[in-house]
C-alpha cells in the first residue's frame, strides 16, 4: 500500500520540505512508518519527541495504516482560513489568518450584556529570545489539522469551565516586532471561570496545536523548539524508544 508522509516544522529541514509517497506491507502501523522513515534518513534520533498524524487526527504508534492514508509528522508545536472580520459572534470562533488579527474588534464582538468578564490574551512577537534579537517570525501550521483541534480547544473550553464564548485566532506566515501572533478571547458570567479557561486554552494550544514558529536573529534562523506533547501524543520509531 501507499501512504503520503508531510513533515512538518524543523523536520522539513531534516526530512525535505515536500511530502514523500512510501510503500508498505498490508498491516503496516504508524510505528513501521516511523522505523522506515528513520532508515531511509538516517534520521531516527529527529524523530524523537514527535507526535504522528493519520488523516488530520493524533495517531499513536500502534494505529494501522491504510492504503491512500496522509500522515504528519509533527515536530513539538510552537505553539480553509476563514476571516477574522466579526460583528456579533457566535459561541466559538476559530481562525487562522496571515492577516493583521484585529484584537480590539474581535475582543468587543466577543462581549454581550450577560458577561460579567472578558479575559483576553494577546501574545506578542517580543525583540528578543534569552536577550537573543529577534528580527521577525514566522509560522506555519497543517492548517486542516489545527483548525480541527483549536475546535476541539473551545468546545471543550465552553463544557470544562462553563464559559460562555471562546474566540481563537493564530497567525501564519511572516510577523514583525510588535505583531499579534496569538488571540483567545474568553467571555463569562464570572472572572474565575474566564481566566482559568484563556489560561487553559493557550497552554494546551501550545502544547497540542500543530503550529510552528522560525525564528529569525541577527545571527542566524531556527525553528523554536516548542513544548514536548503530553505522553499520550508522542511517538517515535522503534531505534529511539527507551533510550
Amino acid at each position: 500500500m501507499r501512504v503520503r508522509v508531510l513533515p512538518f516544522g524543523i523536520l522539513k529541514d531534516w526530512l525535505g520540505a515536500s511530502a514523500t509517497t512510501l510503500e508498505l506491507p498490508e498491516g503496516a502501523s504508524v510505528g513501521d512508518l516511523l522505523d522506515r522513515v528513520g532508515e531511509l534518513q538516517n534520521s531516527a534520533p529527529a524523530l524523537r519527541g514527535i507526535a504522528v498524524s493519520v488523516n488530520a487526527e493524533y495517531a499513536t504508534a500502534a494505529h494501522l495504516l491504510s492504503d491512500g492514508d496522509e500522515v504528519g509528522l509533527l515536530p513539538p508545536v510552537s505553539g480553509g482560513t476563514n476571516s477574522v472580520a466579526h460583528d456579533e459572534a457566535p459561541p466559538i470562533v476559530v481562525v487562522l489568518t496571515r492577516e493583521v488579527i484585529p484584537t480590539e474588534k474581535l475582543a468587543a464582538a466577543a462581549r454581550r450584556g450577560e458577561d460579567g468578564a472578558v479575559v483576553v490574551f494577546d501574545g506578542i512577537v517580543r525583540n528578543n529570545t534569552h536577550g537573543r534579537r529577534t528580527l521577525h517570525l514566522d509560522y506555519e501550521a497543517y492548517e486542516e489539522m489545527a483548525l480541527k483541534q483549536m475546535n476541539e480547544l473551545a468546545e471543550q473550553a465552553l463544557s470544562k469551565f462553563a464559559v460562555r464564548h471562546a474566540t481563537l485566532v493564530h497567525r501564519l506566515g511572516h510577523l514583525e516586532i510588535g505583531e499579534s501572533s496569538v488571540l483567545v478571547i474568553v467571555a463569562s458570567a464570572h472572572r474565575g471561570a474566564a481566566f482559568d479557561a484563556c489560561r487553559w486554552i493557550i497552554d494546551t494550544l501550545k502544547q497540542t496545536v500543530p503550529i510552528w514558529k522560525k525564528e529569525t536573529f541577527v545571527d542566524g534562523a531556527v525553528w523554536a523548539p516548542g513544548e514536548p506533547f503530553p505522553a499520550e501524543l508522542s511517538v517515535a520509531p522503534e531505534a529511539t524508544r527507551d533510550t
